[in-house]
């Protein structure tokens, strides 16, 4: 049940603090758009960088970086722009547009699923309130393409374009290159993290729901003949899967992920391990495992371009959220692209274990008569007789050459054989596994499960337990005053810690020191260093752990060594 006061109150603190804010509010804000202020840019930041190094680490998967402006004919070929639609209404009074699915959802458990027409059954038999003004008078609901429109170049001479919905496309375009990188073997991966761009017809849910937004996908290319063998048994940890039913029933199963693959829950085991990868990251950037769940498509919902999907669904304020969709996406993509580009690099080839022997019938030429007879055309014929993908059933008969001319091919001309030879292998059309990460989304669910309102000395006390890789600053340098030299050494301090690789501290000597303690506990630092004047007398300082807010004294010289060594803890 959403806690909209606690969503307020949240929501308050990471504005407050320059964490999360409204875009251009100044100029009253615009839905669906948000700023990260300096706090939040680089709680960002440390996301993405972990998921990048989380893909990266093992070497197969590398990053890559393309044009956020897309050109209409590769957005035509993917599909975006005649399936990348939402049902769109409008009430008769206000005038008020709102996605058609959204106002039928407290009335049927899976509204997106549903036609036009279906929906709009719903919101007569249900009169659906407008949110805006009461009425329930609505329009016929209709597809509303979700993309951005803009131009390349100029006037006459421009070209249609989009802002891109998906990084993936980008990935496709480059698998040529990937594949050569790769030294032309599967498997191989590329990742890429950016903006995303949907004309959201009714954004909602703060940072759920944006227009622009912050991507992170995964493209991995397989041979779906001769699967990679990722061995997850050693992972015992037991998860929440909903597979589509058998039946109507859909049903919570706490299982491992090697066993819904040993059990068929999960029917593609590279789509089980990047369930399972994919998990791994969320724990290890602050979601609580309690509250994730994966949820297999049924058939209805699946996307046009999607043989299996599991969306990975995060438990907070607003209930359970998509935030990452696990998709096998087959070979749809590498073919369309192929079919609409008149190109044949989107391929990869595979030897046989075995070579096969092929046997063929064909029109062998004998030269030393076509030769003589068609002089400078002899070539185009050759390359025409060569080039038949069906031999004739009885000769003479008419071969049209490559500049159009019309041969006629007599029996004195050729004569029929049948060839043998060995195939050691094949060209194909890898199929693709694809993990999306709304990274927006993910952030707010670190944000909401990390949140803690308590008391301290009878006062309201809000702390942001991030866990420290997505802290935005690892340390904060707190003088507990300005004078007798302890601002100046507080500074030395900080300098010498910003030194480290890695490691990033603040400083802060505004206020009382109970005050910016509040400061740093509400931004998520884990680890306040004070100097005061036993700093100046004997060189230690105290350490104080924001969880539980336990404080102990450390010579600065231990304190350095331990930063240097990421070990902070041990002192507990």
């Amino acid at each position: 049940m959403t806690d909209e006061k606690r969503i307020e109150r949240l929501s308050a603190m990471l504005k407050r603090r320059g964490i999360v804010l409204p875009a251009f509010e100044i100029y009253g804000g615009v839905s669906g758009l948000i700023d990260y202020g300096p706090v939040g840019a680089s709680i960002r930041r440390k996301v993405i960088q972990n998921w990048i190094e989380h893909w990266t680490i093992n070497g197969d998967i590398v990053e890559i970086d393309s044009p956020t402006i897309t050109p209409e004919s590769v957005l035509i070929a993917s599909g975006h722009v005649g399936e990348f639609n939402d049902l769109m209404t409008q009430c008769t009074k206000c005038n008020g547009a709102f996605r058609a699915d959204q106002l039928a959802e407290n009335v049927h458990p899976n509204p997106d699923i549903l036609s036009a027409e279906e929906i709009d059954g719903i919101l007569i038999k249900n009169e659906i309130e407008c949110p805006n003004c009461g009425e329930k008078e609505w329009t016929p609901s209709r597809p509303m393409n979700l993309m951005f429109g803009t131009k390349i170049g100029a006037m006459k001479a421009s070209r249609q374009a989009y802002m891109r919905p998906e990084t993936a496309q980008g990935m496709f375009m480059l698998y040529p290159s990937l594949y050569r990188h790769f030294r032309q073997k599967l498997p191989f991966g590329a990742i890429q993290t950016g903006k995303g761009y949907r004309n959201e017809i009714s954004p909602r849910q703060g940072m759920i729901r944006l227009r622009e937004f912050n991507m992170a996908e995964l493209e991995y290319f397989i041979n779906p003949e001769n699967q990679p063998h990722n061995d997850i048994s050693d992972k015992k940890e037991k998860v929440f899967l909903i597979p589509d039913p058998k039946e109507n029933d859909r049903k919570v199963v706490e299982i491992s992920f090697a066993n819904a693959i040993n059990q068929g829950l999960i029917k593609d085991p590279t789509v089980g391990y990047f369930l399972s990868r994919t998990w791994d990251f969320l724990i290890s950037v602050g979601i609580k495992s309690s509250k994730i769940r994966f949820r297999q498509h049924e058939g209805t919902e699946m996307a046009h371009y999607a043989e299996d999907c599991w969306d990975c669904e995060i438990f907070g304020e607003h209930g359970w959220i998509e935030c990452v969709g696990i998709a096998n996406r087959t070979c749809h993509d590498l073919l369309s692209h192929e079919k609409h580009s008149n190109s044949s690099s989107l391929r990869a080839w595979r030897e046989f274990s075995e070579p096969k022997i092929e046997s063929k019938e064909i029109l062998a030429p004998k030269t030393s008569i076509l030769g003589p007879m068609f002089r400078s055309k002899a070539g185009l014929v050759l390359e025409a007789l060569e080039g038949l993908d069906e031999l004739p059933n009885e000769l003479p008969f008419n071969l049209t050459i490559k500049d159009g001319t019309n041969i006629e091919i007599t029996s004195e001309m050729v004569e029929r054989k049948v060839v043998r030879k060995n195939i050691a292998g094949e060209w194909f059309t890898p199929h693709v596994i694809e993990p999306a990460f709304g990274i927006d989304r993910i952030i707010w669910h670190i944000l909401d499960h990390a949140y803690e309102e308590t008391e301290k000395e009878g006062e309201k006390y809000n702390l942001l337990k991030l866990t420290e890789s997505v802290a935005p600053a690892d340390l904060i340098v707190l003088p507990l005053f300005e004078k007798d030299g302890m601002g100046e050494t507080a500074r030395k301090l900080n300098l010498q810690i910003n030194s480290i690789k890695g490691v990033t501290s603040l400083i802060d000597s505004s206020k009382s020191i109970g005050r910016r303690y509040a400061r740093a506990d509400e931004i998520g630092i884990p680890w306040a260093i004070t100097i005061d004047h036993i700093t100046l007398e004997d060189g230690t300082v105290t350490i104080r752990r924001r969880d539980d807010q336990i404080q102990l004294r450390c010579g600065i010289n231990e304190l350095l060594n331990l930063i240097n060594s990421s070990n902070i803890s041990s002192l507990f």
